[in-house]
């Protein structure tokens, strides 16, 4: 499988690690892939979240409340919005994180004759959304989005040629 070094790279390296950066994160993980597609104004796998209701705002809405909840059922009370902004540490260099690995992982295992075996946005969102676990996917379905009917659309997108 061959992949779009640009795109991989743009997406992950400049995207991803950018808002992961921005959240004071030591790794990158599947939930800041996410956030970078759907900022990536023009972006086909950006249309696709934005039809499904998923704009950055959205995105990062739903993650504060999975969040939340998660810490709910541990006990601990906390309000997103009351708690202090990250502090960006430019000097740090987040790592790609295990999520990452996986959901890259998938989008190399999706079937080659669905669109090619070009590695852009939209296969990354298909290995982003072919999970039933992890913080994405309790975030989408917290927020309501039908994560089977999006990744069906996204590999449509993919047989169509839209990378």
């Amino acid at each position: 499988m061959s992949s779009d070094a640009k795109d991989v790279r743009t997406i992950l390296v400049r995207g991803a690690r950018e808002v992961a950066r921005r959240d004071g994160s030591r790794t990158v993980e599947a939930e800041h892939v996410l956030v970078a597609l759907a900022a990536m104004e023009g972006n086909p796998a950006a249309r696709l979240l934005a039809d499904a209701g998923l704009t950055e705002d959205a995105i990062r809405a739903a993650l504060d409340r999975e969040w939340e909840q998660s810490l709910a059922i541990a006990g601990i009370a906390v309000r997103v919005g009351l708690l202090p902004q990250a502090t960006p540490d430019h000097s740090r260099d987040p790592q790609i994180g295990e999520s990452v690995r996986l959901l890259l992982k998938r989008a190399l295992d999706a079937d080659p004759k669905v669109g090619g075996t070009r590695i852009g946005s939209v296969r990354i969102l298909v290995g982003i959304l072919d999970t039933e676990r992890g913080r994405v996917a309790r975030a989408l379905d917290g927020a309501g989005v039908d994560r089977v009917a999006l990744r069906a659309r996204a590999a449509e997108a993919l047989a169509q040629g839209v990378h």
